[in-house]
């Protein structure tokens, strides 16, 4: 186990079951840099989607109307 741990250090480590790939090893500074462009992919998609909602016309109000069903 701390071979692997060490390993996912340096680079991902692949974890295959029956010839395939099931699961991947990362350190915890990969793994923050993934999560961190995640989020930053979603806000940049949210604000995309907002724009393309107000350019059609999506106010507070239209949202609220159609939410209170």
């Amino acid at each position: 186990m701390r071979a692997l741990i060490d390993a996912a250090q340096r680079e991902p480590v692949v974890i295959r079951r029956q010839n395939r790939d099931v699961a991947v090893i990362v350190s915890v500074e990969d793994y923050e840099r993934i999560r961190k462009a995640n989020i930053a992919e979603l806000g940049r998609t949210m604000d995309r989607i907002g724009a393309q909602a107000k350019a059609r016309g999506m106010t507070a109000e239209v949202l609220a109307d159609i939410l209170k069903d």
